[in-house]
């Protein structure tokens, strides 16, 4: 299919590299027009030449019945490739208005990781249906792949790879790779195995062709590679392809023998999903595909979490509660409140990220987590001294009482401090207790600032001003 978008009419627009074309709102509302008065082969011809990753942007962005026509107007046309690209919300519901049969030749013709991709969410029994209706070639393949571990190295390897014994020459390797049949569409390096199909090198394929024929390919292997074992978790295997900078690596079984490759394109959109479960689970959100979801079912899934942090700011309540006499007597106390507390939270959530992020990428460690720690404890009191003197002096003009400000002041480098040990210590030990720190820190760590910084200004006010 070919990678332009419609270009008459000014529908489509070049995109920042200006290499593709994206969809546009034009796009978007000329073709659910086109669906909304019955003009199929219309809706058709406007999508015609769009690349599969825009076509399935475009159907996400039309309305739930509206991709549906869109779906039978293409109808055995549609790229299987766009049913990869789809968010898992929009692709379940795609997937459901596709009977078995198509469904089973669509997913024939992807990759098999992708294949595995598509039909893993599937019922059972549809699943059975669906791959019943494949080749048994490509059957084969795909159950293969859906036996290894959801999120493992196995779910997203290649079965495809190119492999030769370390005694053929360079002029062997092109002869094959010429008259094969079985040669994967795109690979970037030529794995090197031994007698037991265990891996011992590979050959780049710019290094390759540029070798005579006559070049035995022990020769210029290059012995140093990074395996893949196919139990791996998958964001391990971003981290290994991160690290030492790789374009593919071998996949191996128990035995090291290898059964398939893993290609950069496969991590690009590991580390994507990656990071989009992370900043969900930040906010709150565990969903994947919650903007696509019905009202109803996307407010299911967020009650949850919502009510957590409805016990929590109960708890927070329950200490201001602690000093409700002191506030009435002096009010200026409740209009300040929100100042300490809003200032750690903030605080505390810019270290949050920055340890989040860190333990990641694995530049967080325990060998470096002493270190870490004090130096955000530093950072909390910097920041802590500096808005203590901006607050307390807003404070203090602000009400005309200079040892309000000086409440207000050590209330903040207290909150402050808090917030920057706090903001580190709470996801490095849910961490370290086997618990995705991107879950739940965020509720942790505003309950600590919220009740620290409420108890802190009131108790210190109760002490110095009454």
């Amino acid at each position: 299919m070919s990678d332009l978008a419609p270009d008459a009419k000014g529908r489509g627009r070049p995109d920042e590299t200006g290499q593709g074309y994206a969809v546009t709102p034009e796009l978007v509302r000329d073709v659910s027009v086109a669906l909304k008065h019955d003009r199929p082969d219309e809706a058709r011809a406007l999508v015609a030449n769009l690349h599969a990753a825009d076509l399935a942007d475009l159907i996400e962005a039309l309305a739930p019945d509206r991709r549906d026509s869109l779906v039978d107007a293409i109808g055995r046309d549609l790229d299987p490739a766009v049913l990869a690209e789809f968010e898992e919300q929009v692709r379940d519901d795609v997937i459901e208005h596709l009977a078995p049969e198509d469904l089973a030749a669509h997913a024939a013709e992807l990759d098999t990781d992708d294949a595995a991709h598509v039909l893993e969410d599937l019922e059972a029994v549809e699943r059975r249906r669906v791959l019943e209706a494949m080749p048994v070639a490509d059957r084969e393949l795909v159950e293969a792949a859906l036996a290894y571990p959801e999120d493992s190295a196995g779910r997203i390897m290649q079965r495809d790879y190119v492999a030769v014994p370390a005694y053929w020459t360079i002029g062997d390797v092109i002869d094959w790779l010429r008259e094969g049949d079985n040669v994967p569409d795109e690979f970037y390096e030529i794995f090197v195995v031994d007698p037991r199909h265990v891996p011992i090198g590979t050959v780049p394929l710019n290094r390759a062709m540029r070798a005579k024929r006559p070049v035995q390919v022990s020769e210029i292997m290059n012995a140093e590679l990074r395996t893949i074992p196919v139990e791996m978790d998958q964001e391990e295997v971003a981290f290994v392809f991160d690290q030492y900078d790789l374009m593919s690596a071998p996949v191996i079984d128990g035995d090291g023998r290898l059964i398939g490759q893993i290609t950069v394109d496969d991590v690009v959109d590991v580390i994507q999903d990656e990071h989009e479960e992370d900043l969900l689970r930040l906010g709150g959100v565990t969903a994947e595909g919650d903007l696509f979801r019905p009202a109803a079912e996307t407010a299911s899934t967020r009650f949850t979490w919502l009510l957590v942090n409805l016990f929590t700011a109960i708890l927070a309540s329950i200490t201001i509660a602690f000093f409700i006499d002191t506030i009435k007597q002096i009010v200026a106390l409740a209009v300040l409140m929100p100042i300490v507390a809003s200032m750690g939270g903030n605080a505390g959530t810019q270290t949050l990220t920055v340890t989040v992020r860190a333990i990641a990428t694995r530049e967080l460690t325990m060998a470096n987590a002493t270190r870490v720690f004090w130096k955000e404890t530093m950072v909390g009191g910097y920041n802590g001294l500096a808005f203590a003197l901006l607050a307390g002096i807003v404070a203090g003009l602000w009400f005309d009482s200079a040892m309000l400000g000086v409440v207000i002041g050590l209330a903040m480098i207290v909150n402050m401090l808090v917030a920057g040990v706090s903001g580190m210590a709470v996801p490095f030990l849910l961490w370290r207790a086997g618990i995705d720190p991107a879950i739940s820190a965020v509720v942790l760590l505003t309950t600590i600032t919220d009740v620290i910084g409420f108890f802190a200004f009131l108790g210190l006010a109760s002490l110095i001003l009454l």
